[in-house]
């Protein structure tokens, strides 16, 4: 049911109270104001708890696979339908398109979260992000004090209805106690590296959120986006430069390089996991000589079309080292497109959005000999089920005292299976849960649209309820998504059981989050 509130109510007195608030977290300042409206280190984050964990982490009884070398290559905020296998004719990409024509081609694929820090946990975890505690970016550890106390008076704006800033993470980086996939293999004898961008924690002012204190072997990259400066560039805990700055032409040349170049120095008789994190297309947009200005897309198609330069070249280093086949190559996406790009075809939404093309992804799946060339799966899937599935690849078994959301889809990567593992997909903005879909239906409880009329469609928040009048949301929302991928045909009035069904998961769900947030089972 929602309130709204009359207009009457909108007295002085409440006005005096919503500027005084304003002046209150500018008085506190980020950090204080974060700890008072935020409850920060919710979560347990000792290194114990992922001691405990990877102690767990069991052989597969009877297990004779062989267990693939993986490149797993993340984009940052790629489209689904920004290459030519998702249908897009006017970019150029030959090199991924070669890899849907080698492999599988997912086309109802999700990010776990429709925002880089969330996605990227939950990739790694398998497990959505709240239970992490990191639901929105995380920010550079070296920001201007100025720039902090702006942002914690935007989070408290946003909360009554301002602007789509509501919370920062309750926790500055990946806790302790996560284990990742990475983590995971290497109990398996998998060596592991991380290139590009990290974004779980600014390792350059806590050492703690470092990529070699979580799984990885070693790492070339940087802590944080690269809208976010300072952003120091580090190979392994050496630091190369203090900040990147705007010089950020050269990114993809250097991850592709660092990427061939681990590949080159690997050996047959031990498996291992690259973890490829462009930063691109991720704003702001730099191409290097060689891109800018060649594609028919403006500068967002140059960065593009240089990025599958870069699939090329690790593809070409695969073939040479004479491990293609003994390869798994995973692409995707952190998450939908922010202001450039193609969602896909008739996706209604963006980047920070609930609705499909916020949270759809391209996955792209090749392996020589398991995965059928030139296959199509439409089944669901998420990319917290990256964690099973390679964990099982591998022969082994998910550690037994977490939760783990993630499901095992060799099944739909190979062909073998033809549904998806999952009951139900939940979709959080932030900290809230908006929707859930579970089969072709896709409810939304209420969605924040993060565009005009931004405060006049969230009729809890200060602002809505002040403005009652102006209205112009409609909610709950239910999609069938099997007809309707695009969410234009609101059904929620033609069938109501539908959406007290899945309103009542979503209830269960935030009831099983608010006991148990960490999801820890104690075993």
């Amino acid at each position: 049911m929602e309130i709204i509130m009359p207009r009457s109510s909108l007295s002085r007195r409440k006005l005096i109270l919503l500027a005084g608030g304003a002046a209150a977290a500018l008085a506190v300042g980020y950090l204080g104001a974060r700890k008072l409206l935020d409850g920060a280190g919710r979560y347990a984050s000792d290194l114990a708890a992922r001691t405990r964990g990877l102690g767990q982490i069991k052989k597969l009884p009877g297990f004779v696979g062989e267990r693939p070398n993986v490149v797993l290559i993340l984009c940052d905020d790629l489209g689904q339908g920004d290459a030519g296998a998702y249908g897009n004719r006017t970019l150029r990409t030959p090199n991924i398109d070669s890899l849907a024509r080698e492999g599988v081609r997912f086309t109802d694929f999700y990010a776990s979260a429709s925002l880089c820090t969330p996605s990227r946990a939950g990739l790694l975890t398998g497990r959505y992000a709240i239970r992490s505690d990191l639901i929105f970016p995380v920010q550079s550890g070296r920001q201007p004090f100025i720039g902090r106390v702006l942002q914690s008076v935007a989070r408290w704006l946003g909360r009554r209805g301002a602007f789509d800033m509501t919370r920062a993470s309750f926790v500055d980086g990946l806790p302790d106690g996560e284990i990742t996939v990475a983590d995971a293999l290497r109990t398996a004898g998998y060596r592991t590296m991380a290139i590009g961008k990290w974004h779980l924690g600014d390792f350059h002012v806590e050492p703690r959120y470092h990529p070699l204190r979580h799984g990885f072997d070693e790492f070339f990259g940087t802590p944080n986006t690269n809208d976010e400066l300072p952003n120091p560039l580090y190979r392994n805990e050496t630091m190369l430069e203090d900040d990147i700055g705007l010089d950020q032409a050269r990114l993809t040349g250097m991850s592709t390089k660092e990427a061939v170049g681990f590949i080159e120095r690997s050996g047959a008789a031990q498996p291992f996991f690259l973890y490829l994190a462009y930063h691109a297309p991720h704003l702001p947009l730099y191409a290097s000589a060689r891109f800018k200005d060649k594609s028919k897309a403006g500068i967002y198609g140059d960065v593009v079309e240089e990025l599958d330069w870069g699939v090329g070249e690790v593809l070409k280093s695969l073939r040479d080292k004479g491990i293609e086949r003994t390869t798994l190559v995973i692409f995707t996406s952190d998450n939908g497109p922010w202001y450039n790009g193609r969602p896909a075809a008739e996706r209604r939404g963006r980047k920070g959005q609930s609705f499909e093309g916020g949270f759809k992804a391209p996955l792209i799946a090749r392996w020589p000999g398991h995965i059928p060339a030139g296959s199509v799966c439409a089944h669901a899937a998420m990319n917290i089920d990256f964690f099973p599935t390679l964990l099982s690849l591998a022969g082994l078994g998910i550690p037994g005292d977490r939760i783990v959301d993630g499901k095992n889809i060799a099944g739909l990567l190979t062909g073998k299976e033809g549904k998806t593992p999952h009951d139900a997909f939940f979709f959080y903005h932030h900290e809230q849960l908006e929707g859930v879909r579970a089969g072709d239906w896709k409810y939304l409880h209420r969605v924040n649209h993060y565009e005009w009329p931004i405060p006049l469609d969230k009729p809890t928040t200060f602002l809505g309820m002040a403005a009652q009048d102006r209205f112009l949301g409609s909610w709950p929302n239910l999609y069938n998504i099997a007809t309707d991928e695009g969410e234009n045909y609101d059904l929620a009035s033609r069938h109501p059981e539908v959406c007290a069904r899945l309103e009542k998961i979503m209830t269960a769900w935030e009831s099983d989050i608010a006991e148990n947030p960490g999801g820890w089972t104690g075993k």
